[in-house]
């Protein structure tokens, strides 16, 4: 193992221990939040599991705006480039996405043209992808995202050869829907023959053939009673009590409305979120339903905006903690707040009022259906963002990858009195050198080392 690749490995088990542990280790919780780290050390999600579509109609990303997320697979992070934001900051705990997330960037700058882009990160299937990683991309990746793909995984082959072997099969959740496909043919059914309906109806059917079924079978209910047996689904113990707690049934009544909206929600020609669970694997048909980033009439404005993006190895709230006042006007925060406690909680908020822009907003979304909020931090920094809830469940409904039970939009339009306004120049001449040129001497200067020694090349 080179020192790049242990660095990495220790700054994902330092973040990650921080986010999730919260209980005495030799505790039920403490056994299960440390098995929960253990596994999501390495590569959970080939692939972001939120809408970047609904995202973006919430956020309403300007010209102008500096966007803050977490990355992780990286697929969102290109998607709202086509907002066309002023700059993109993507931070991650996981040293895995931040690597698939560079790599995304690198490919997306350097593949010679569309058929070749989306050969790597759409199909993901042949042999001709390692090639062009060794031709295009990797006398251009940055050092530390190398070595992460040129390493080993399980079996001996370098993690870069999963791109010739269907990378959406890998990681933590490949390996889950993978699983599930295989108990699914055990049992006789097919989950993928839900792609060939041609109708919601037909849909319906076949959920109700090869889908439904299997929650019923005792076997199954009794796993998914299993806190470990979610951590597939980058659920971590303390997200599995809230899912739990959704619904009088409890997981087994939660896991079926939502794997049914799964299925029957949205046309399955238009759910890609569909596509993957199903059929482990993105439509390949002409005009079917893509990702943004993946989409052909996409790449070029892509290429060209790329360089917006930065990407950093770290917390949120240890990000935004070194952050100039009012830098952010977008912040996209996953479903990470439902790994944390109130102290946690009370932590990045305030680090999101420090840094908000006036009319900055924050989207996330919460396993249960619920405000998650309300009496976790102080009233004076939630009485600074308005909140409307019709708006927000509008917005859960349209969420084609139909795994959540809430979706959340706070828009900042107040500010306590002690706040000075603060002159935010425009970052797109700054993405790749200083955050704000208005910020002092001393933090531009440091902010810039930061970049260089990240190697967002």
């Amino acid at each position: 193992m080179t020192p790049s690749t242990q660095a990495i490995r220790r700054a994902t088990t330092s973040g990650l221990s921080a986010a999730v542990h919260q209980s005495a280790p030799l505790s039920k919780r403490g056994l299960l939040e440390r098995l929960f780290t253990f596994a999501f050390q390495h590569l959970v999600y080939p692939q972001i599991w939120e809408d970047p579509v609904v995202d973006m109609d919430a956020l309403g990303i300007g010209p102008d705006d500096h966007v803050v997320t977490i990355a992780s697979g990286g697929c969102n992070v290109l998607s709202y480039l086509t907002a066309n934001p002023a700059a993109i900051t993507a931070v991650d705990l996981n040293g895995a996405h931040v690597a698939l997330t560079r790599l995304k960037l690198c490919g997306l700058r350097h593949l010679p043209d569309y058929e070749t882009f989306f050969a790597f990160f759409g199909r993901s299937d042949t042999a001709a992808n390692v090639e062009a990683y060794r031709r295009f991309i990797r006398p251009r990746l940055d050092a530390a995202s190398r070595t992460y793909w040129e390493g080993r995984r399980l079996g001996g082959k370098a993690r870069i050869d999963s791109f010739a072997e269907n990378f959406y099969r890998q990681g933590l959740l490949g390996w889950f829907i993978g699983t599930s496909h295989l108990v699914a043919r055990l049992y006789g059914r097919d989950p993928a023959a839900i792609l060939k309906a041609r109708s919601l109806d037909e849909q319906q059917a076949m959920y109700a053939q090869h889908l439904a079924p299997m929650l019923d079978k005792p076997i199954i209910r009794w796993l998914i009673r299993q806190p470990a047996t979610l951590y597939g689904l980058g659920i971590p113990p303390s997200q599995y009590r809230a899912l739990a707690a959704d619904q009088a049934d409890g997981i087994a009544c939660v896991l079926k409305q939502r794997l049914e909206r799964l299925a029957c929600g949205f046309p399955i020609d238009s759910n890609y979120f569909a596509w993957q669970a199903f059929g482990r694997r993105y439509p390949t048909a002409e005009g079917a339903a893509l990702p943004p980033y993946l989409q052909r009439e996409n790449f070029q404005d892509l290429r060209e905006r790329a360089d917006r993006v930065r990407v950093r190895h770290d917390s949120m709230t240890r990000f935004l903690a070194e952050s100039p006042p009012r830098s952010v006007d977008c912040f996209v925060l996953l479903d990470a707040q439902d790994w944390m406690n109130d102290a946690d909680l009370t932590a990045l908020w305030t680090e999101i009022l420090r840094t908000a822009r006036p009319g900055a907003r924050v989207v996330f979304r919460t396993a249960a259906d619920e405000r998650l909020l309300p009496g976790r931090i102080p009233d004076h920094i939630l009485d600074s963002f308005d909140y409307d809830p019709e708006a927000c469940r509008e917005f859960c409904r349209r969420d084609r990858s139909s795994i959540y039970g809430g979706f959340h939009l706070y828009r900042l339009e107040q500010f306590p009195a002690d706040r000075v306004p603060v002159r935010v120049a425009k970052l797109r001449q700054d993405c790749t050198g200083e955050l704000l040129s208005d910020a002092t001497a001393s933090e531009s200067a440091r902010t810039g080392q930061r970049l260089e020694q990240e190697g967002d090349a």
